[in-house]
Parts: structure tokens; sequence; C-alpha cells
């Protein structure tokens, strides 16, 4: 018998089929990007909140069983489906409530009468959510719980796969992404939280930015005045490619390999580059414009606003944590990195432009962790009772970052610094006005070591499977239409096209290439008002 280990990303889907007998991984399967439109979390819950859950949900159950199919076995022999994410993900994936997700206001929660949602531990037939499509016999679905509104088993994972939970010093950990996940520990106390990282840190939601994947320029190191690049090969290893002029974009010395575009991690990395070699005078501001990587791959100021943005998010969060739990900055023994971006980031780049704290005593690259905890719950019936019991002790000692005042405080010096040109003189002008304590000058390097978990497994053991057939299309009708296909113009990823069907004017959306509700291009370039992106359906 089998059984299937999933992780709902915000950024892409991973599953895994494992052998229940020998508790061994026999196959993965991966997609390179979400299956609903847009770029984040917000993307995703706004899309289902105006859309409407079903759809939502029906999209993300279609590329689950895409992902399943790929496994190549008898649906009769899967018994067991484990799945982990964060509360916006599992709540889609289960057609559950999401509108105490995108409300975080109580009053808001009150008038909608969806106070104190609860998301505990579920096993459910898979028969009822999947609605039998794959043929699927007997088979359980296992959802871990969350914490507290936007801390999830995701969250749950980073603590529980580390040995975040043994440190008696104290100990942040945090889950880089577009949700940001962290908590800290001080004795017996976790307190948990989350920064609305977005799109940026992940590669998305800046000029020439992509995912993690083939093609991703993933790193760049100074050789004398210029810029090696390194890039995902196929199997998703580092290679060194270009040597560029990043003032230029010329390319110095030409490697096989060929960047496509960057991801986060390159990101960050160009960013402490150029902060350190002068190319970026004060953030937004950049020497000579642009950042040039190569042949038609550029960072604008605009790019470095993004960036900042979702930097100065998870410093304020983190600093927020430090404050709450009554340390000082100094006193941070252990800072844990998780997630792929907080993995196989450079942390000297990250602690240099921020995402890490560099106060921090000994800095530690745990890598991913929710597919591992998945995999756990599949192959150790005791797993679960571990991860609720974990989730009702910490549960009452939540730091919601959007009621805080000091996290407020905090992020409005780190918006300063990103996108207005503050010098950290100011910002720490700023924080004495606010009573909070200033930044620390550090001497100290901390100590630096590695712990990968490689939750999707050694690619050396098997091929890994990417998916990149994901996502449906979806209509809705073009009442007035001229047909002046101004819609499929303004479109920046292509993902919309307009057509007449059984007498009517509809317009038809890609949802694996669009940007979802945050861009609505279409909808404003049209002259008539054909399109509202709001009364769509699924083709059948």
């Amino acid at each position: 018998m089998y059984g299937i280990a999933m992780d709902l990303g915000t950024s892409g889907f991973r599953a895994q089929l494992i052998d229940l007998g020998t508790r061994q991984i026999i196959k993965t399967s991966m997609t390179t990007k979400h299956p609903l439109p847009g770029a984040n979390i917000t993307d995703h819950l706004d899309f289902a909140i105006t859309v409407g859950e079903d759809i939502a949900h029906e999209i993300m159950i279609d590329t689950v069983c895409k992902l399943i199919n790929t496994f190549n076995v008898d649906p009769l022999q899967i018994s067991k489906i484990a799945v982990c994410g964060n509360p916006i993900q599992l709540s889609l994936f289960q057609n559950s409530e999401i509108r105490d997700l995108a409300y975080a206001g109580k009053n808001m929660q009150k008038r909608l009468g969806i106070e104190n949602v609860e998301r505990q531990a579920r096993i459910f037939p898979a028969s009822g959510i999947l609605k039998n499509r794959i043929g699927l016999g007997v088979c359980d679905v296992i959802v871990p719980p969350a914490v507290q509104h936007e801390v999830g088993a995701d969250a749950l994972a980073m603590m529980m796969k580390t040995d975040f939970l043994e440190q008696t010093a104290p100990t942040l950990v945090t889950d880089y992404g577009t949700n940001a996940e962290m908590a800290i520990k001080v004795g017996n106390r976790v307190i948990t939280g989350s920064a609305a990282a977005g799109p940026a840190i992940e590669g998305q939601g800046v000029s020439c930015g992509m995912l993690a994947g083939p093609g991703a320029i993933s790193d760049v190191n100074l050789e004398g005045k210029y810029w090696r690049l390194t890039v995902l090969d196929e199997s998703m290893t580092s290679r060194p490619s270009h040597l560029v002029d990043p003032c230029s974009g010329d390319i110095i010395e030409r490697a096989v390999l060929e960047p496509m575009g960057i991801t986060g991690t390159g990101l960050i990395a160009s960013l402490a580059l150029a902060m350190q070699t002068g190319l970026i005078e004060r953030p937004p501001r950049l020497k000579y414009g642009k950042l040039m990587l190569g042949e038609g791959i550029r960072i604008s100021e605009n790019d470095i606003k993004e960036a900042g943005k979702a930097i100065g998010a998870i410093r304020a969060a983190q600093l927020t944590l430090i404050i709450e739990a009554g340390l000082a900055y100094e006193e941070l023994e252990n800072t844990y990195m998780t997630g792929a971006s907080g993995t196989y980031v450079d942390p000297w780049k990250a602690m240099y432009v921020g995402s890490c704290p560099k106060y921090s005593k000994r800095i530690v690259q745990f890598g991913n962790t929710s597919l591992s905890l998945a995999r756990d719950i599949l192959t150790d019936d005791s797993k679960l009772a571990k991860v609720i019991d974990l989730a009702n002790k910490i549960k009452v000692d939540h730091l919601m970052m959007a009621t805080s005042a000091t996290f407020k405080k905090f992020y409005t010096c780190e918006l300063s610094f990103w996108t207005e040109g503050m010098d950290m003189e100011s910002y720490n002008r700023f924080l004495k006005i606010y009573k909070l304590p200033l930044l620390p000058s550090v001497s100290a390097e901390p100590q630096m070591d590695k712990c990968i978990l490689d939750d999707a497994l050694d690619a050396k053991d098997h091929n890994i499977r990417i998916v990149d057939d994901i996502g449906v299309t979806v209509e809705e009708e073009a009442v007035g239409c001229i047909m002046c296909h101004q819609c499929e113009i303004e479109c920046p990823e292509k993902a919309i096209l307009n057509m007449e069907k059984d007498g009517n004017m509809v317009v038809m959306y890609s949802t694996q290439k669009c940007l979802g509700t945050a861009c609505k291009r279409c909808v404003n370039v049209c002259p008539v008002k054909a399109i509202n992106y709001k009364e769509i359906r699924i083709l059948s």
C-alpha cells in the first residue's frame, strides 16, 4: 500500500509517493507555481473571495489530481494522503471558511459571523474532496491543525523538524516565503507570528523575476569588478554561468548555462553586492539607474522597492518578536533559516540586506520542512497527536503583526529605508522617538552552520517530475464587448483570449498564467467595461 505526502505551498505544490511498508520515497512530483491566479497568498485569498471559494477549490483539486496521476500507480493501492501548508492553502483545499483569514479585525469578523473559526486536525475520506475523479478506493486525507490565523501546519513543521523546541537559549526560526512564518523561543515560552512579505522574496513581482526553476539566477558573486552569475540547471543544481558587468550588462565571459530570470535568493544576493560596492547609493537609488545581469535581465529601482518591502516586513516582524519576548537584540543566541529561500540564500548576503539578524550569535540553515512533516504523519501513527499537542500548547502565544503597534513602528522605518532613501542614522533616531531599542552595531561575526533538510528527497536517488500543465481555463461573459482586443494586448502574461462563443462574447482566462485580482489590467483597459473578473465559471 502507498501513501502520498503533499505540501501545498504558496509558490507551488509538491507531492511524494511513499511505500507505507518500507517508508521509502518512491517518486516526487512538483509544480513550479501555484495553480490559482496571482503571485502570493493575498492574491489567492482575494481570488477565492471575489470569484468564489468553490471555483478556487476546484482549480486546486485539479492540480492535486494531476500530481497524483504522475505517480502511475493503481489508485486502489493508495490508502492515505497527508497534506501540509498554511491555513489559507489548507482551507482552500478543503473548501472551508476563509473569510476570517482575509479580515483580521474582530468587528468585521463579528459582522460576518465568522468569529473564532477553529482549524483543528481532520481525517476524512478522500472521496469527499477528490470526488473519486482519480479512482481512489478506501483512502483517508489527513490535515494537521493550524496554530492561529496565518500560522499553520507549515509553521509547526519548521519547529518540529529542526531542534528549535529543544533549545534552551533564545532562538528565532523563520520560514522564508511570501507569508514568512516565524517563532521565537525563550525558556519554555514560544511566541509565533508571520510577516506578509509578498512575492519578491521568491522572485515574483519584480520585472525579470521567476520562481526557482531551470534558468533562474540563484546567486551572484564578485570576481574583480564583475559579477559571476549562479544559475539553476535542469536538475535544480546551482551552476556557474556568465560573468557580467552589472553596470552595462555586457557579458565578459559567456557560459553554456543561460540565465532566464532571477529568483528570490539571486535578488537578495544582487542587492547585497550592489550595496557593498556602491551601485546602490542608498535604497532604492541605483547609481546607473538599473543593474544588468546579462541579456534582457535587469533590476530596476522599482524592483528594489518591491524587494525592500519584503525584506523590511521580515526584519520588522523579527524585531517585534524579540521585543515581545523581552529580549535585548544581542541576547539572541540562535537564528534558524528554513524554507527554500532561507535554505539556499547566502546567509552573509541575507544578513547584509537585513532579512537575517546579524546580531545573532549563531545562524543555521535547515531547509524545507513542510513536506517532511507530511511524510512523518503518513509513516508514524503517533506523529499527528504530537503535532496537535504542540499546536494546542503554543496557540495562546501568537502575535498578529496586523494589530501590533510595535510592528507598525518598525515597518514604517523599513519602508522609509527601502523606498524613501532614509539612512540608518535616521532609522535609529525614529526608533528612539518610538521608544524602541536602537539597532545594535555588531562587531563579532556569527557562527554559520548548515543542516540542510531536503524534504523533497535527494534528487540523485530518483528523478523529480516537474508538472507544468497546471491550472484550468475559466471564462466570463463579456456583455457589450466591441472586439477591440485591448484586454489581450494589455495582459502582461498573455493569459486572456477574447472570442465569440455560442452567439455570445466571452473572455477566457488561463489561471496558470493570470496574475489575478492584484493585476486586473484587462478589466481597467476595457473601453466599454464589458468584463469585471467576478462572474467567472470553469470551462467544462
